[in-house]
């Protein structure tokens, strides 16, 4: 956890911007780890830094101008350094760092150093030397997928690196894996996340007890695909027999797994996160879209049948379950056609929550040489449908769950009491304000949803909290 409390004149302190993904916290977290075993002092107030370190996403466009504007904020505080302010460097990691190197560092000179994956093993000395006016040169991007061997059975997981919360909230991603094998043609992220490898199961639990310890009560556990994880451990069923365990840890009340692919999402997954005691049964499945067409395109598997089979085996272990995911418009080829398969799908799905993202260009994709592409403005036009109806399909959703009893976990109550039942995800799902007592961060509080506003729902109390 972050402190402001008086430090020796000689200790270096350092606070920690994060952006992007719930992955990146986790990042951000065992970079604070390195740094604070290493005799750094976090602070929560990047004026009152010596050092500001901007953990970057590298996503999508406004994803990557988020993190430029971060990144110019902070510098804005080195400049106040000559009028009394702290701040004597202003460091970039992340994906953007890692996926950019020496080009984002021309072209953000405001930037002292931009570091990538591999200095994070020895993060404390960088900061130090260029807090000491020393240059780092930065990486010249390459695909990392190309670092590990190509048989999965021969990779090995990197040592686990010490964690310090940078948040005190109940809930708190729980790292599973990282990188990804997949090669979807529109998608940049295996080229500098690396090739998929799971952590030892014996490292998860051990993390997981430790984020008991500090409070936590609910795991969210992050990859960018979940459903491969043990493939490189040799049994593919680890996450099946690892829910379980991580559900009776003491303290732990929710495990909520993310991102699956659909077409990888067994049925003894989908069973092991419907009917576990203590696991969420929630699930984030990325569709991306719903066009044979289209997804083999993208490289990807499914159509609106295996889909929605898919849908019908989750709510046949738990009719009540949540279900988000994401989907791409615009991509290079749709025809109305296929737009109109989406559509329909959509219609039927009954999803909770679905992102909908105009399809893009990303650096280094396959997708981008494509020369069949949409104009913008019909990209964002068809995105633009694409939203008004899921925002009407998804409100419909949530008034769907009116009368159900539901179990709320308090995250705020600065403005209200409000957090998250169990088939809402952090952040991006909705939130759930509860009415009818006065409850405390960290309450699980057992509820009843009688009003909705879009996709957030309101509930009152019917018992005392747990």
């Amino acid at each position: 956890m972050t402190t402001d409390a008086a430090s020796a004149p000689d200790q270096l302190t350092v606070a920690m911007l994060t952006l992007g993904c719930a992955r990146n916290e986790v990042d951000s977290e065992e970079l604070a780890g390195r740094l604070a075993a290493d005799g750094f002092r976090l602070v929560s107030d990047p004026a009152q830094a010596d050092t500001v370190v901007v953990n970057t996403c590298g996503f999508v466009e406004q994803a990557k101008k988020d993190s430029v504007d971060a990144l110019l904020e902070a510098a804005d505080l080195k400049e106040s350094a000559g009028n009394g302010g702290r701040t004597q460097a202003v460091v970039a990691v992340g994906c953007m760092s890692e996926r950019y190197g020496k080009d984002l560092a021309e072209s953000l000179p405001e930037v002292d150093a931009v570091l990538g994956f591999d200095d994070y093993t020895d993060i404390a000395a960088r900061l130090r030397s260029i807090v000491a006016g020393d240059k780092h040169h930065p990486h010249t991007p390459s695909d990392r997928r190309l670092l590990l061997p190509i048989s999965p059975v021969d990779r090995q997981a990197p040592d686990v690196a010490p964690r310090a919360r940078l948040e005190s909230g109940p809930m708190a991603p729980l790292k599973l894996a990282s990188g990804c094998d997949r090669r979807c043609t529109f998608c940049a992220i295996p080229s500098f996340r690396g090739s998929f490898v799971s952590r030892r199961p014996s490292d998860v639990l051990a993390e997981a007890r430790w984020l008991a310890g500090e409070g936590v009560r609910e795991l969210f556990l992050v990859s960018e695909n979940s459903t491969s994880y043990g493939k490189d451990l040799g049994d593919l069923r680890l996450l099946e027999t690892m829910l379980p365990e991580l559900a009776a840890i003491d303290g732990i009340d929710l495990v909520r797994v993310s991102y699956l692919q659909p077409a990888e999402t067994r049925p003894g997954l989908v069973e092991a996160i419907a009917t576990t005691p203590g696991v969420a049964p929630y699930f984030d499945l990325s569709f991306q879209h719903a066009s044979a067409t289209v997804l083999r395109r993208m490289r990807r598997f499914g159509d609106p049948e295996s889909f929605l089979g898919l849908l019908d085996q989750v709510r046949s272990h738990a009719p009540l379950a949540g279900v988000r995911s994401n989907v791409i418009v615009g991509f290079p080829g749709e025809t109305e056609d296929d737009l109109q398969t989406l559509c329909d799908f959509l219609e039927a799905a009954r999803l909770d929550v679905t992102g909908v993202f105009g399809y893009s260009d990303e650096d280094g994709t396959e997708a981008a040489s494509f020369d069949d592409k949409l104009d913008d403005d019909e990209v964002w036009a068809r995105a633009q449908h694409v939203t008004a109806l899921v925002e009407e399909l998804t409100a419909q959703r949530a008034e769907e769950r009116i009368g159900e009893e539901v179990l709320v976990l308090v995250e705020s109550t600065e403005d209200g009491t409000e957090g998250r039942a169990a088939f809402q995800g952090p952040e991006v799902d909705g939130t759930t304000t509860l009415t009818g007592g006065t409850f405390a961060v960290g309450d699980l509080v057992p509820a009843v949803v009688v009003a909705t506003d879009g996709v957030d729902l309101v509930a009152r109390a019917t018992g005392a909290p747990r």
